[in-house]
This record gives structure tokens, sequence and C-alpha cells, in this order.
């Protein structure tokens, strides 16, 4: 009987331990610094026989905007959204807008002097291969302010400070534009009780996103006609869009939630 016993004590934890991990699920590896924000493309590769694309976010903001690629150049929002082809990098769309015939980055084919020419598909193609690149992601950020969370760098305070300068422009593709004048902060109710409100501050956001990566398509123009909440952003919808996936993670409440409480 006692054996009985303890066969059933086991069988019933065992099978609660799977009801928990299918309903609940469980916490999984946080990525580490130099992983967090890098988007798999393979759209096409794997069916043309070649290794899927590793962008690299970190690499692409410590020198141009966000605004850059996903307003002016029109890259989706959600990883694989673009669903770009070798034919349109080749007609200077997209990633070939700066590394076609190397225009403002490294071109995927190098010609040398002598004449020979040499393919650099690896830089991009990289996923699953041990590939050496030029740029080392903890050399790169050295001296940064730090963070929690995420790439563990705070680039807001990167920008103000002027260890990165931010690109905003490409000849022939941005449309120059007058700049707009900036709104006040911006002060948003907390639902949850004794959670600090929010202040948003659009200063921060047109650094990096202008206006038109946020308004109308992810948020309404004026004030209050977009409703939304903190699961909502967590699904990756709203401010989600960006943060948890490139800008600092949902973890880090107080960047946000600053009003103070009394």
């Amino acid at each position: 009987m006692k054996r009985e016993g303890v066969f059933v004590i086991v069988g019933v934890l065992v099978f609660a331990s799977v009801v928990f991990a299918q309903t609940f699920g469980v916490k999984k590896r946080a990525l580490k610094a130099d992983e967090f924000g890098n988007v798999v493309i393979n759209n096409f590769s794997e069916k043309n026989d070649i290794a899927p694309v590793v962008f690299k976010h970190w690499l692409h903001r410590l020198h141009y905007t966000c605004r850059l690629c996903h307003v002016d150049l029109g890259f989706a929002m959600e990883a694989g959204g673009t669903e770009i082809r070798e034919e349109d990098n080749r007609n200077g769309l997209y990633c070939g807008a700066c590394h076609h015939k190397g225009k403002e980055a490294f071109p995927a084919e190098k010609k040398h002097r002598s004449g020979k020419k040499t393919k650099d598909c690896d830089r991009c193609h990289s996923y699953g291969k041990d590939v050496k690149f030029e740029k080392d992601f903890y050399e790169s950020v050295k001296g940064f302010p730090r963070a929690r969370f995420g790439n563990k760098v705070d680039w807001l305070i990167a920008e103000e400070k002027g260890q990165i300068k931010l690109k905003d422009y490409l000849e022939g593709i941005t449309i120059k534009r007058k700049a707009l004048k900036i709104p006040l902060d911006t002060e948003i109710k907390s639902q949850e009780l004794g959670m600090p409100d929010i202040i948003f501050s659009h200063k921060k956001h047109a650094v990096w996103n202008g206006c038109e990566l946020c308004h109308p398509e992810i948020f309404g123009v004026k004030k209050g006609v977009t409703v939304y909440s903190m699961q909502d952003i967590f699904e990756g919808k709203f401010c989600g869009a960006c943060h948890g996936k490139v800008a600092f993670v949902n973890q880090d409440c107080q960047l946000c939630h600053t009003k103070e409480v009394y």
C-alpha cells in the first residue's frame, strides 16, 4: 500500500508539473547583450540554399535612426514582414539602399584593384556560422552608459552625451522636410493601483523615430483615441512594437512609470 501511495503522489506531481508548464509556460533564457534585438531573416534564404540573414539592430543603431530604415526605406516593424529579395537589394531597395555597390556600407561583392571580384555574403548570411565580424559588440559599446536589461546599454543617454551620432538622411531617398515642433511631455494615467503614472517624452522618441514611425499607424494622432493595456504591450503591440524587441525591455518599469506617487 505504501508503494502504491508513493506512485500516486509521484503521478500527481508529474501531472501537475505538465499542466503548469502547458498553462503558464516557463521563463526563457535571457538573451546575451549582443543577441538582444537580433532578427533572423529567412523568407527566401534557405529556399535558395543560403544561410539566413542575422540583422543586428545594435550595429545599425550605432549610426542610424530607426526612422531612416522603417520610414524612408520602408522596412516592416515585424520580423520577416518585408520579404526582401536579392533582386530588391540589387535595385537599391531596403538593404541595397546602403549596401548596393557600397554606397553607404560594405557591398555584397567587392572589386579589387586586380579586377578580381569576391563575394562577402557571410557578413549578412551568418546564421549558424562562425563568422568573424569587423565590429565586436562589447568593444563598440565600451564606455557607454549601462542599463539593466536588453543590450545593457542606455542608448538614450549615449546619444545625449554624443557617444553616438545618428544619421537620419540618405541622399536620393530621404525627403528634405522642415523640423516639426516637438510636443511637450505627455502624462499617461496608470491603471494599476500604486503604479506611478507614465511621463511620455516626445522629444526622446523623436530623436530616434521622428513622428512617422509611431503616428498614425501605431498610435492615433489625437490624444486619447488609442486605447491599449499593458497586456497589449507585452504581446508586442503599441509600445511593445519596439520595447521588449529592440528598445529597452518591459521589466524596466521605472523608465516609463516615472511620476512620483504621493
